[in-house]
């Protein structure tokens, strides 16, 4: 039992698919590293400067204030921090149209790479192997459609 266990994930992480997601997730955590930088470092100053000098990091809207006597705080502050969702927004908005851009620009190489009449590029085996066949389907049919056409 164990040792099939280990040759079926043996057998998982041979065919590509654990070490696609690591790469992943690898890829993904650097490109986050870079959307932080480019939103906190490149985005916000000049929506700070905008504003005045607000950081938008720090923005709240207060619901109640802290009490505080002789130093100590008695009460907490309870408030909304809509700055940091602020941030998240821009971030989301990044690696979404980030996202977007290499996904259409993958479909738009794919496109290009499957088109058996474009000879800048090679055609993968497959779709080669199913144009010749649909090609060669095209011409029994209207081979028949011609002897069938004879024939009434």
């Amino acid at each position: 039992m164990k040792i099939k266990l280990l040759k079926d994930f043996k057998e998982f992480a041979v065919k590509g698919n654990m070490i696609d997601i690591a790469i992943g997730v690898i890829i993904g955590t650097a490109f986050n590293k870079v959307v932080n930088v480019l939103v906190k470092e490149v985005l916000m100053p000049p929506l700070s400067f905008m504003t005045d000098g607000t950081n938008w990091e720090n923005r709240k809207i207060i619901l109640r204030e802290a009490i505080v006597n002789e130093g100590k705080t008695k009460v907490e502050e309870i408030a909304i921090g809509y700055g940091k969702l602020l941030e998240a927004g821009i971030d989301f908005l990044v690696i979404s149209f980030t996202v977007f851009i290499v996904v259409k620009l993958m479909n738009s190489l794919k496109k290009e790479a499957e088109d058996p009449k474009n000879s800048k590029v090679v055609t993968p085996k497959n779709i080669e192997l199913m144009n010749k066949t649909n090609e060669l389907l095209e011409k029994q049919n209207a081979f028949l459609m011609k002897v069938l056409g004879e024939k009434s």
